[in-house]
């Protein structure tokens, strides 16, 4: 391993079908008044808001309710839990949901206690600003598994003015949650799309780690073993979404796959979801499916700056035989294997049927920020032809 790093991981796990039973004792180690972050209102749907709530009461807490957090939460949204926040004078927020909420949450976690004419769009945002003030701690029940968000300090804000959605992993650890309730049963009843965009995230997560480097370094390893791993349970759980190892599998997948770990040693590229949050930025849509429609062509477009490592990936992820091929050939065989098993799980594979149209083009360019840790920095007619290429994939 060449890199030079620090590892840090502070957020507590608690993982399993009896994890719940352990909230009271997570939620009592915090003051009494907590913004309780959650979504559309599913929650209440399939009896996981009352198991919160109950946790909350007997932990003896005041309950601030924040619910409506979007799929892509907005810098408006964002204003507005800061407000609820800081009328209520709230000391711990708990979110209950997927990355959405937690990413939510960790926004609000740092924008409390900024002075009242600071914009947090601007400095987290934009200017990538650390927090200059105390942080609220933040903890998390997962119910949608894919981000990883429960376990690292990234938070990511859409700005719809602007056409922006962007990420920004905080350097400060006070921004990871204190703790993470991980019940793999809690996943059920998502729907088959959220549940496959979820797969996609994580799968891409690791990608963008994946393709960087060429040192021998033990994160690749780990890497190749979370994606072998992903793909198997993947196939189960589209066949049988209660069947309870897939899901515990996938929801420990996610997890591992953004909390830090297998970047360690290595620079990273995350261009793939610079080009997918671009187009989540104009049409709103779906995070996991937004990158899935563009990591194809943008794969196969830098696959000739980092052939060895592509050629690699097909052997180690995806058992590709590499007698009587070329390592052109075996890379190339690589992404057909991950196009193959996207179109048996159900991936979107073309931004058209997320909302883009040709007369889009530019637009997105304009909103794709070029990343510079993987194989090779897109120019802007490279992003343009990876976008072209989406909207023609079927």
């Amino acid at each position: 391993m060449l890199g030079n790093f620090t590892y840090q991981n502070p957020t507590k796990l608690i993982f399993g079908a009896d994890a719940m039973d352990m909230l009271v004792d997570e939620l009592k180690q915090y003051g009494p008044v907590v913004q309780l972050v959650y979504g559309g209102g599913s929650i209440k749907r399939n009896g996981i808001y009352d198991q919160v709530m109950a946790a909350l009461e007997a932990a003896g807490k005041t309950v601030v309710e924040d619910g409506g957090v979007m799929p892509n939460p907005t810098v408006e949204k964002l204003y507005e839990g800061v407000k609820i926040a800081r009328e209520n004078h709230v000391d711990f927020i708990l979110a209950v949901g997927g990355g959405s909420c937690i990413d939510y949450a960790k926004g609000v976690a740092v924008s409390v206690n900024l002075p009242e004419d600071v914009d947090p769009w601007q400095k987290y945002w934009v200017d990538f600003d650390e927090p200059t003030c105390p942080v609220v701690p933040v903890g998390s029940v997962l119910t949608m598994v894919g981000t990883g968000s429960e376990m690292n300090c990234g938070s990511v804000i859409t700005n719809h003015e602007a056409k922006m959605k962007v990420g920004h992993v905080f350097a400060n650890p006070d921004v990871f949650p204190k703790f993470a309730v991980l019940n793999p049963e809690f996943t059920y009843t998502l729907p088959r799309y959220q549940m496959v965009a979820g797969i996609f995230d994580i799968m891409n997560h690791i990608t963008e780690q994946y393709f960087s480097g060429e040192d021998d370094n033990t994160s690749d390893y780990l890497s190749e073993g979370l994606m072998r791993s992903l793909v198997h349970a993947s196939r189960i759980a589209v066949e049988n979404p209660e069947d309870y190892e897939a899901r515990s599998n996938i929801m420990w997948c996610a997890t591992w796959a953004l909390n830090t770990l297998v970047a360690c040693g290595k620079t990273t590229d995350w261009e793939v979801h610079m080009l997918g949050q671009a187009v989540g930025a104009h049409t709103d849509a779906t995070h996991g499916m937004t990158l899935a429609a563009v990591a194809l062509p943008y794969y196969r477009l830098v696959m000739p700056y980092g052939l060895a490592k592509f050629a690699r990936f097909a052997t180690a992820v995806w058992g590709v035989e590499a007698a009587g091929k070329t390592e052109e050939e075996l890379a190339a065989a690589g992404l057909d294997a991950m196009e193959a098993w996207m179109r048996e799980i159900g991936c979107v594979m073309s931004i058209s049927e997320l909302g883009a149209t040709e007369d889009m083009l530019e637009a997105l360019a304009d909103s794709t920020l070029v990343m510079e840790g993987g194989y090779h920095a897109l120019t802007r007619d490279e992003i343009i032809r990876v976008f072209e290429e989406s909207l023609k994939a079927e």
